[in-house]
């Protein structure tokens, strides 16, 4: 999709809070936004997913299946979380059958399975946020965007979610973030911009270091270990190895900061590896 000559503004007497945007964002693009608190990050993203519209320009080539998760999801629905997750699948065209497995594999996944029948007013902010995160990529968007998605979930919330995103662009969606944590999927994203004033200044992305430079810095770098199973007898995809796993498949332990690449790795595949777990190690 391509943003031209985007302008946005709050009322006729307001300064413009973003104007000349223009921005292309391939198929299967990690992107992330950058900027200090109140500096229109919010607005971009708003005008990316399609919630608001510019007062200038124009938005063109999002895909049908568009999803956003903002900082705050507001939770005051008379549903329970998984009718209320099944609702919006068909509201996206999943038949009733289909959008109920997939309320259930979301809430499952993020650890709130728990909490499918509670009334969405009485979850706490961060379940609440665990089904914000659920209603956006039950559908499988083309374009996924998230504000600040992580916040208030749980470590173990934010492994899934960040494995979630690795899913969609191997998938072919856009992924479009926004996260106060610098380490956010470090060393993952194809591009990176940072708003400065009114404008959208593009960032150097940081090549991965390697020879001595990655040695030195990989020696206080936290580890993850993956844990992915393939069809029987195939071999791990060029570029990777790992250990025998004794339920079945590979372990791959890596630097947090090439993670995001394995994972991507493992799910392009053909065929693709069914990525099992994965954790931080202390």
């Amino acid at each position: 999709m391509h943003l031209t000559g985007v302008g946005r503004r709050y009322g006729p007497r307001r300064p413009w809070v973003l104007r000349g945007i223009s921005l292309e964002l391939p198929r299967g693009a990690l992107v992330r936004v950058e900027g200090g608190n109140g500096g229109g990050k919010s607005t971009l993203l708003r005008l990316v997913a399609g919630i608001d519209a510019p007062t200038e320009g124009r938005v063109g080539g999002r895909p049908l299946r568009t999803a956003y998760v903002p900082e705050r999801f507001p939770a005051a629905l008379p549903l329970g979380a998984a009718a209320y997750l099944t609702h919006l699948g068909r509201v996206h065209g999943l038949r009733g059958a289909e959008a109920a497995r997939r309320a259930g594999h979301w809430l499952e996944r993020f650890g709130a399975a728990g909490h499918a029948r509670t009334p969405m007013a009485e979850l706490s902010k961060g379940t609440s946020q665990k089904v914000a995160v659920a209603q956006a990529l039950l559908a499988e968007p083309g374009l996924l965007v998230l504000d600040e998605a992580w916040t208030g979930l749980d470590a173990s919330a934010r492994t899934e979610l960040d494995l979630a995103v690795a899913e969609r662009t191997a998938a072919g969606a856009t992924v479009v973030f926004v996260d106060h944590d610098p380490r956010r999927l470090a060393g993952a994203p194809d591009a990176q911009y940072r708003v400065e004033g009114t404008s959208l200044v593009p960032v150097p992305v940081p090549a991965p270091m390697s020879g001595a430079a990655g040695a030195a810095g990989a020696a206080g770098a936290t580890l993850v270990r993956i844990r992915a199973a393939g069809p029987p007898g195939s071999p791990l995809p060029p570029g990777l190895a790992g250990v025998p796993d004794p339920d079945g498949g590979a372990v791959l332990t890596v630097d947090a900061a090439r993670s995001d690449e394995v994972l991507r790795a493992l799910l392009t595949a053909r065929p693709p590896w069914h990525v099992r777990a994965v954790e931080e190690l202390p």
